[in-house]
């Protein structure tokens, strides 16, 4: 973290004017954060460029790349982003700048994704997000400006920017609108316009209940899932479903439809009080409500009077709906039409799973209010149009249950252990309805639970839907910074199309911890199959069989993906044997990127420019190895850290608070954090139990950082100068320091059995491939050699190593 020198941390901008220096600039091109405190009365801008620019407004001229932020725009009513000058957001933010005092803001940059919050602490009161969806890589320089009044800046601090997974919700609802508006990506315009409710008042689609009104016995249709969830339309005590109101006039029986079917309505003055009376015998309580507000408000004679004018009224303040863009508004309960759905009542519909049988009674009408496609099924004159049975093929029955439970609710409750499993055959269904505001909320819902072992199944559904972008780059970034892991844990990747796998290949966080992990993904995806390759055994494989036999139709992909793998990372001896092997004598693509990295290798210093490109260089979020070499050697991430990662000579990492050691008993003379991490052997050192979920456990812990995780592929502890053995113990990793994956579990282990005795295991398998922040080594059984201190974990010393970054 790097701060503004002194006489920069306070500093007041003329207007028109730009603040800039070396200091105002992000350690990461396209990667940073600027937290800082501004007071002003509007319009605080700060600009990000990829070279500082003039003390004058030089960006509306600026010729490079460059995002703009404003915050109170538009005399404090506006947030605005620019890009080169254009407006892309333009968003109501009211109240955002104060110039009486000074306030504190953040604006973070990462690989485009713009997230501007209030506070101290970047990351947190998040105001807004947006994405560029053709991201500048290169902005790292900071500009304080202002507009026509001079703005006071201070305590400014430049700091690394970390890339967010609650990605986007402002420009999720933003796009969410803008779709659900009728403008859908993947259909023409006339199927992708949402059918509203106010389309079906006093219509006869779908309709099962009439009103006969006034002394004309004029008939107006309705419908009685509507109207019931209401107010209290008698119809079980009605005829059939005909209510006769002979004394009511038909402008107000059409203004309190309207009502219900819309929201709001207008009425004469003179009508208002009949108004009123007919919605008081109903029961619909907004309606009754705004009347008598009015009347008390404006002093209207109750009685009738002949004044034409028009009173407008509405049910804004009664939405009981989770989403805005939900087709059942005003006065309508919600609950209740969930109610008809569970209970069948006013049902005009038997809805079937083949396989599965009956799932629900439900309402055509509330059906395509929130589908298209099956407002079209149910109007275009087919036999779904008057039929009261209807069936759906090839669709999963849970997925499809909670797709109606959503068009009844208006939310999403998912209760079930698999629930990426069950959201992805949502999320698909929600796009095959046309239901765009499910979509955006199953995609929400997906990201929070994305994780490695989910994120190829993702990837594969939401490939084939254009609006599920934002989700996709989400799953790829996922997959590139795991790679190791989601290429070796399973061969799900395989099945991934192409395109999605290059695009894995090539992205700018693919993280990995040899290039030979590339070649085995390659190789592996283009045999696809359901087993993991590597690249000697593809090698054999191809004494006996040609590449045609392999790799069958992938075989094209194999010269169009190879040259994704950096050879040249790779050590010489290791590209001597593959270049006398089969892979090089049968691929002339792998022959030739060989032999480029042979070559390179032989260059030394000098590199011609035909080496420029990516596969000559080291991979961006690459992890450093620490190696094993033998029992308390310096090599583990634990010395590393005492070294300040490199930087200066060895001091105890906790005293230098590059890490932090927890114990699960109180700080003692026998329980120090700073001597588990000491060079120096304690005779007497342990952590004592504790209850933990209703077991006792006894556990110490390492916290490495937060700006550092580490791949464990062995870890090694030291005894301390008693003869209380560990037996049964589990080496765990987290990322947050509640949620533990074990690494290797040890039950029975009496391979420590004397005072002072080192002991190292590795770690192998998928775990030893996903990264972690937090590592902790827990008893989880009574240890050897003692009775009274059997749950004490007696460790003096403890190290880690792995893959690091």
């Amino acid at each position: 973290m790097g701060f503004v020198e002194e006489s920069k941390r306070s500093l007041t901008v003329a207007p028109f004017e730009c603040a800039w220096g070396e200091e105002l600039r992000f350690g990461d091109p396209g990667r940073g954060c600027v937290a800082f405190e501004a007071s002003a009365q509007n319009d605080v801008t700060l600009v990000f460029r990829q070279q500082p620019g003039s003390q004058h407004y030089h960006y509306k001229m600026d010729s490079s790349r460059h995002y703009t932020v404003i915050l109170g725009s538009h005399r404090n009513k506006r947030l605005r982003i620019e890009v080169d000058g254009s407006t892309v957001v333009d968003v109501v933010a009211l109240g955002l700048c104060c110039s009486s005092s000074f306030q504190a803001y953040w604006i973070s940059i990462y690989d485009g994704l713009i997230s501007i919050g209030r506070g101290r602490h970047p990351n947190t009161n998040l105001l807004f997000q947006w994405l560029d969806p053709d991201p500048n890589p290169n902005v790292q320089y900071v500009g304080l400006s202002s507009w026509d009044k001079h703005i006071g800046y201070r305590n400014i601090s430049i700091l690394p920017s970390a890339s967010q997974n609650s990605i986007l919700w402002s420009h999720y609802v933003h796009s969410e609108q803008r779709l659900c508006c009728g403008k859908r990506a993947t259909r023409d315009d006339s199927e992708s316009d949402q059918r509203l409710l106010a389309d079906f008042l006093e219509s006869w689609d779908f309709s099962d209940a009439i009103f006969v009104v006034g002394t004309e016995r004029k008939v107006v249709p309705a419908h009685k899932v509507v109207l019931c969830a209401s107010g209290d339309f008698p119809f079980e005590l009605v005829d059939g479903a005909t209510i006769e109101l002979p004394s009511v006039s038909y402008p107000v029986l059409h203004s309190l439809l309207e009502y219900i079917y819309t929201g709001s309505t207008q009425i004469a003055e003179w009508l208002l009080s009949s108004l009123l009376e007919l919605s008081s015998h109903f029961k619909v309580k907004p309606l009754v409500k705004c009347c008598e507000e009015i009347i008390v408000s404006s002093e209207v004679d109750k009685n009738f009077s002949a004044s034409g004018k028009l009173l407008k009224l509405s049910s804004s303040g009664f939405q009981d709906h989770k989403f805005g863009s939900s087709p059942l508004k005003g006065p309508i309960n919600s609950q209740k039409i969930g109610q008809f759905l569970a209970n069948g009542k006013y049902s005009d519909i038997n809805i079937y799973v083949n396989g599965h049988g009956l799932v629900a009674k439900g309402h055509k009408l509330i059906l395509s209010l929130w589908s298209m496609p099956l407002a079209k099924m149910f109007t275009n004159g087919m036999k779904e149009s008057s039929a009261s049975d209807v069936f759906f093929k090839d669709v999963p029955p849970e997925a499809f249950f909670l797709l109606l439970q959503f068009m009844y609710h208006g939310e999403l409750k998912v209760d079930t252990q698999d629930i990426t499993s069950v959201l992805v055959q949502l999320l698909l269904l929600s796009d095959q309805f046309a239901i765009t505001v499910l979509q955006f909320e199953c995609c929400k819902q997906i990201m929070e639970c994305l994780s490695e072992d989910t994120v190829c199944s993702v990837l594969q559904a939401v490939s084939s839907i254009p609006s599920c972008k934002l989700l996709e780059e989400l799953c790829k970034r996922n997959f590139a910074t795991h790679f190791d892991y989601c290429t070796t844990a399973c061969t799900d990747f395989v099945l991934l199309d192409e395109a999605t796998f290059k695009d894995i290949l090539q992205h700018g966080d693919m993280t990995v911890t040899l290039e030979e992990r590339v070649l085995d993904a390659i190789l592996t995806w283009c045999m696809g199959t359901c087993e993991t390759f590597y690249w000697t055994s593809v090698d054999k494989l191809l004494r006996t069989s040609t590449p045609e036999q392999l790799f069958g139709k992938r075989l094209s992909a194999v010269g169009t993906l190879l040259p994704f793998v950096r050879f040249p990372l790779m050590q010489l001896p290791m590209l001597k044997r593959m270049e006398r092997s089969n892979l090089a004598n049968r691929i002339q693509a792998f022959r030739q990127l060989v032999a480029e990295a042979i070559k390179f290798s032989h260059a030394g210093q000098w590199t011609p420019t035909s080496y420029e490109c990516e596969r000559f260089q080291h991979r961006r979020s690459s992890y450093k190895e620490l190696q094993y070499i033998s029992d308390g050697d310096s090599n583990g991430v634990i010395y590393y850290a005492g070294t300040s990662f490199g930087k200066h000579q060895w001091m105890n990492p906790v005293l230098a608070k590059n890490i932090t050691v927890v114990a699960s008993s109180p700080n003692s003379r026998h329980t120090d954090p700073k001597a588990l991490v000491s060079k120096n052997y304690q005779g007497t050192c342990f952590a004592g139990p504790c209850i933990e979920d209703g077991k006792k456990l006894s556990w110490w812990m390492v916290d490495i950082g937060q700006d550092h995780q580490l791949m464990c592929n062995c870890y090694t502890v030291r005894q301390d100068g008693s003869t209380t053995f560990m037996r049964s113990w589990v080496l765990q990793g987290s990322m947050d320091g509640r949620n533990w994956t074990s690494l290797r579990v040890h039950d029975g282990d009496a391979t420590i059995c004397h005072p002072g005795q080192f002991a190292s295991w590795p770690i192998v398998g998928p775990p030893a491939l996903l990264p972690f922040r937090f590592f902790r080594v827990a008893l989880t059984g009574p240890a050897a050699g003692s009775v009274s201190n059997a749950w004490n974990l007696c460790i003096c010393f403890l190290e880690l190593y792995g893959y690091f970054r």
